[in-house]
């Protein structure tokens, strides 16, 4: 129960198989007490997905483009729990002519949408969240390791290395605060979302052959469990960090061979 009385504000839940559907579930076997957010017709899918949690729960209206919603969210927040203790960035979005090949022609409009929706609406959400937050407060955001380019990726590669950047800003101005930013940089798994990156298949199977611990891209179990640790106390030492839970993906330079079956021939 390592976030017993914890009250958490999570993004990001579309259906029971988002990252941060599983977060939620795994943040209320350990405890928490989850509001979730959701807008426009992606809503109704978010409130059916909250019926399954473990404990049923209420979803807010948030676009965190809006400055409108983003006030409403915390004046709500005041008046239902007066304190947030930890909040789950999981929101991304890039238009479809700037991904699956498309970097060379995408205009600049979509990539500035990648940008604002991907990276700046951390610090965006964080700044709605963190004058109910008290130290030992956590955020949390999902990455793609941007530190190198992927294909078919394309300008969401440069919002997430944005979104990179903006945590470490943001770990830097609310750290005096007593408040937390981190960021987990997961490796691909077949959510909604990822499923609509034309593409995506081809990403996922490098993970699933290269990776030393091996990768399941239908299990967000390890990534749901290490964005708990964050939100928890355990990590009360952590910020401006960013945890690849990625099965070792990110470590190597070159495929590595896996070990034989002993069971098997060779």
């Amino acid at each position: 129960m390592i976030l017993a009385g914890k009250r958490l504000l999570i993004t990001g839940v579309i259906t029971k198989d988002s990252i941060a559907f599983h977060a939620a579930e795994r943040a209320q076997q350990e405890g928490a007490t989850v509001l979730l957010t959701s807008f426009g017709r992606v809503r109704r899918l978010t409130e059916r997905a909250a019926t399954r949690l473990p404990e049923p729960v209420d979803v807010i209206e948030l676009d965190v483009n809006r400055p409108e919603d983003l006030a409403a969210l915390r004046e709500r927040l005041g008046e239902r729990w007066g304190v947030v203790d930890g909040a789950l960035h999981a929101i991304a979005f890039a238009p479809e002519d700037a991904l699956g090949g498309r970097f060379m022609t995408a205009p600049a409009e979509s990539a500035a949408e990648a940008f604002k929706t991907s990276a700046f609406s951390l610090k965006a959400l964080a700044a709605a969240v963190e004058p109910l937050m008290s130290p030992g407060g956590s955020i949390v955001g999902l990455d793609f390791d941007a530190t190198v380019a992927w294909p078919i990726y394309d300008w969401m590669g440069v919002a997430k290395a944005a979104l990179e950047s903006v945590s470490r800003y943001l770990a830097r101005d609310l750290g005096p605060r007593g408040i937390r930013v981190n960021l987990i940089s997961a490796g691909p798994l077949g959510t909604v979302a990822a499923r609509g990156i034309p593409g995506f298949e081809r990403l996922a199977s490098l993970w699933e052959e290269q990776a030393p611990l091996g990768w399941d891209p239908s299990d967000p179990g390890p990534v749901a469990s290490a964005i708990c640790f964050l939100l928890s106390d355990y990590a009360r030492g952590i910020s401006g960090e960013i945890i690849h839970v990625d099965g070792g993906f990110h470590a190597l330079g070159a495929p590595v061979e896996k070990a034989q079956d002993p069971g098997r021939p060779t």
